[in-house]
């Protein structure tokens, strides 16, 4: 629990001195690997970091046109030799022509993708780069809804999907597999990537390992990790791309809220100003249960309380928290790393505001980047 008079609830802080530090380590994967090391916008978008970002990552990983405009007008600027490479489980006919024309890379999903609109991008683009996203068919995400290599699967294209002729068209190969995953998970799926699929290596300029890799989480084995990537580029001659998202934005910052009431119903309740449906969903859909600060789990402490957001979905509840001092209206709730999948996936369900966004400086200073008022939510609608 802390007091803020400055800011106004809530809001998300990303403190630039932990950010920084992710990136260093991402920096020392690229320069003893020879990877390239992307920011998945997916997971991490805050855009008003990129002068930090890009001086440490090669470029955006866009999942669509929106993504892809926001890493070249706000990524690119602050470093022009950046790299946009653009995927999307199906491209539109009437944004294809612009997501060539500012994308280095586009990933096609699927033989079919490919085959419609590789010739029109070339043609809109000569230097574009081209290549097929695969499906391993192997993954040890932990969580179905996180498993792009789960039964059905819409994301990549199989072994008895391919299209050799196709093949010979395309610059690399991408997959995507891990889901905040240790470098163990990588080793699984990539030896059936190669098992399955090396044969279609010859001429191939990249591969992309894609993301979820947990690189900047303590007890990573970054050094298992070069070495596979190094012995991977030795074997087969080509270029090797990773593209983090969660790992940019990991443990580097916070989501702050107050308190605005606190009752009885067979336990204590306590409605704060955010929401986890709103701000914080994948506590719900994951799930996971997020740390708050200076809390424990239930009955560790003296005081627990079933912490709830300030919306009318009655699941909207982040847990049950013990504290060491009872809360009391107005007391402020830190919920720990909440920089990545967060902002970018948040809501205005019910009308709640949006989070602010802060940035905890070098120097200590808070901040304030970006604050969200009604506007924010009216102009979702009609």
């Amino acid at each position: 629990m802390t007091n803020n008079k400055y800011l106004e609830t809530p809001y998300y802080v990303c403190e630039e001195e932990l950010l920084e530090k992710n990136l260093r380590i991402l920096d020392d994967v690229q320069k003893r690997s020879g990877a390239k090391v992307i920011v998945a916008l997916k997971g991490f978008a805050m855009w008003s970091t990129f002068g930090l970002v890009s001086k440490y990552l090669n470029g955006c990983t866009a999942s669509g046109l929106y993504e892809a405009k926001l890493a070249r007008e706000e990524f690119c600027k602050h470093n022009p030799n950046a790299e946009v490479h653009t995927y999307s489980p199906a491209f539109k006919a009437n944004e294809i022509e612009e997501i060539a024309k500012i994308s280095d890379h586009i990933i096609f999903n699927s033989p079919n993708q490919l085959n419609r609109f590789l010739l029109k991008v070339k043609e809109i683009n000569p230097k574009i780069h081209t290549s097929l996203r695969i499906n391993p068919e192997v993954s040890l995400s932990p969580v179905d809804m996180y498993n792009p290599c789960g039964v059905y699967s819409r994301l990549g294209t199989t072994l008895a999907n391919i299209d050799e002729e196709s093949l010979k068209q395309v610059d690399g190969l991408n997959f995507h597999a891990l889901c905040e995953q240790d470098v163990s998970a990588l080793e699984e799926v990539l030896a059936s990537f190669e098992a399955n699929f090396s044969k279609y290596f010859t001429n191939l300029k990249y591969i992309n390992f894609g993301g979820g890799h947990h690189i900047t989480k303590k007890g990573y084995d970054v050094e298992k990790l070069i070495w596979i990537i190094k012995e991977f580029k030795k074997k087969y001659d080509v270029d090797v791309y990773l593209e983090p998202g969660e790992a940019v934005g990991w443990e580097c910052g916070y989501l702050v809220s107050t308190v605005l009431d606190i009752f009885e119903n067979g336990m204590n309740i306590a409605i704060l100003d955010t929401s986890a449906e709103a701000h914080m969903p994948d506590t719900l859909s994951m799930p996971y249960r997020a740390d708050v600060r200076g809390s424990s789990i239930a009955n560790d402490k003296k005081y627990t309380y079933r912490l709830g957001g300030n919306t009318c979905l009655a699941g909207d509840i982040m847990g049950d928290y013990s504290f060491d001092e009872p809360l009391k209206v107005g007391d402020e709730i830190i919920f720990e790393d909440q920089i990545h999948y967060t902002f970018v996936k948040n809501t205005t369900f019910n009308g709640i505001k949006l989070p602010s966004l802060v940035i905890r400086c070098k120097s200590g200073e808070l901040e304030l980047i970006k604050e969200f008022g009604y506007e924010e939510y009216k102009n979702r609608l009609s």
